[in-house]
């Protein structure tokens, strides 16, 4: 078996997020934090409350930051050892084009240049632990490759590859012959993110893969929460025992959030995205009941109704 992580996706996976899946469901071997970037000269309160120590107590979490420039990078490290983090993801991936067109993200592995100035500041950090979350290149399947000999050359803990360009998002094909190469040059640990929503699935990257260290899960883990777990415990739940697992995580969730947010409309405005990847797993009616569910008590109704 391989250990599990939890990548990160903007507006779903915060701490309180983090928090409730791992002391009700877990299976996760590690969790990493929405980006953190500069804003403004300064990390946004948001991003600042998400990475509290205090709000990830007992969480195997690391940081994930993302930036354009090795001033960034610095400020952001300098501001994570001040929290007492030890162990830092640098993010290479982000498809979003309002990142990666201010060369953030999966828009960095065009820029060798940056990217070897990146390499010495972490040669620089030998206090931290780090590790890259990274796309084959923004817009060039190939831009990994230049990438890739300046990384081989950098102490990481781990490369986590998406299998995917930036432009593509999470669209078209995975690029399986650009992992395979991508595999059979990396001289670090790797792990595999990308459209893995089954056990089978895993199992097989697993056993296509020996040499693997790991599979990253995100979209998948928010479809179906308990992923992970069935994995590790080779054991498929029902559909009555995984709407059972929904709702109760929702409500664990929905407890917390109330605290929170003010007002019946913004907590549904927050609880709604809870369920953006879940179709497959309720069926498209209950989905779209959920979805449609114009205010609190409507919205409640409907996942009283999940069968």
């Amino acid at each position: 078996m391989l250990p599990i992580h939890f990548a990160p996706l903007q507006g779903h996976t915060d701490d309180v997020y983090r928090r409730t899946h791992h002391a009700l469901i877990g299976g996760i071997e590690r969790y990493y934090t929405p980006f953190v970037r500069v804003e403004a000269g300064s990390i946004r309160s948001k991003d600042r409350r998400d990475i509290d120590p205090k709000n990830n107590a007992n969480t195997p979490v690391t940081p994930q930051l993302i930036f354009s420039s090795c001033k960034e990078l610095e400020y952001l490290l300098g501001e994570m050892e001040a929290l007492g983090y030890t162990s830092i993801d640098l993010n290479m991936g982000c498809p979003f084009p309002l990142q990666a067109r201010h060369g953030r993200g999966s828009g960095l592995l065009a820029h060798t240049d940056i990217v070897a100035e990146v390499a010495a500041i972490i040669k620089a950090h030998a206090q931290i632990t780090f590790s890259v979350k990274m796309r084959l290149g923004w817009d060039n399947a190939e831009e990994w490759k230049p990438v890739l000999e300046i990384l081989n050359d950098t102490p990481l803990a781990h490369i986590a590859l998406h299998p995917r360009t930036g432009t593509q998002q999470y669209k078209g094909t995975i690029d399986m012959a650009a992992f395979e190469e991508f595999y059979n040059t990396c001289r670090h640990p790797l792990i595999y993110n990308g459209d893995l929503t089954t056990p089978a699935q895993m199992h097989e990257m697993e056993e296509r893969y020996p040499h693997l260290t790991g599979l990253m899960l995100g979209r998948g883990l928010l479809a179906r929460p308990t992923l992970a777990k069935e994995y590790l415990e080779e054991r498929e739940l029902t559909h009555e025992e995984h709407l059972r697992t929904l709702r109760t995580l929702h409500g664990k969730l929905m407890e917390q959030y109330a605290q929170i947010v003010k007002g019946d409309a913004q907590l549904h405005s927050k609880m709604r995205p809870f369920w953006e990847y879940t179709e497959p797993l309720i069926g498209h009616k209950p989905y779209k009941k959920i979805m449609k569910a114009g205010n609190l008590r409507n919205y409640m109704n409907a996942i009283e109704e999940l069968r």
